[in-house]
């Protein structure tokens, strides 16, 4: 008998398998996939289940501990079943974030949509993809492999702190310097 996947098992055994506070040590499980399931993380990082936005932060929440991305690819994961999602841009959005210090010394933390904080560093960098029409996307990395998508907002945030290093415009955090744009490139 093959039993289709559903948000209410996993929500289930993701409840049984994370009792911590914070991410699940998805890195450590490798269950077998059970196929996909009807969830989609878009780019404004509302969640959706069946079409429908996910009203119960504490369910996103919930989920957002159990995410794993392998091969490009994203899941939810529990020590008993894999099951995968769609992800349209990053699974997580930062949406605010504070800054401490000045030039190197600097240090930026960034709060997700879901309440997890990280600091851009060596470890969590920062990136800046640029589209065709040079609309920047700027992400962080969360953790294993996922990242946030920073929201406007606070780029524009950044961009009032940033400075420039070695022809390319950036910002300091963590002891590294995280380039957005060549400085020529910035208008006059």
């Amino acid at each position: 008998m093959i039993v289709k996947p559903s948000a209410e098992g996993v929500m289930a055994s993701a409840a049984a398998a994370v009792k911590q506070r914070g991410p699940a040590p998805v890195h450590l499980w490798n269950p077998p996939f059970c196929g996909d399931l009807d969830l989609r993380i878009a780019r404004d990082g509302t969640w959706f289940y069946q079409g429908t936005p996910i009203g119960r932060p504490e369910m996103v929440r919930l989920f957002s501990t159990i995410l794993k991305r392998e091969g490009g690819k994203y899941f939810l994961v529990t020590p008993v079943e894999k099951v995968g999602i769609e992800v349209d841009d990053a699974p997580f959005v930062a949406v605010d974030f504070e800054s401490e210090g000045t030039g190197r010394d600097r240090r930026v933390t960034f709060v997700t949509q879901v309440g997890d904080t990280v600091t851009a560093d060596p470890e969590h960098p920062l990136r800046v993809a640029r589209a065709e029409d040079g609309e920047p996307s700027p992400y962080v990395l969360v953790r294993g492999g996922l990242e946030a998508l920073i929201d406007r907002k606070s780029f524009y945030r950044l961009v009032e702190i940033g400075e420039h290093h070695e022809d390319w415009f950036g910002l300091w955090s963590g002891g590294a310097f995280f380039p957005m744009i060549p400085s020529a490139d910035l208008p006059a």
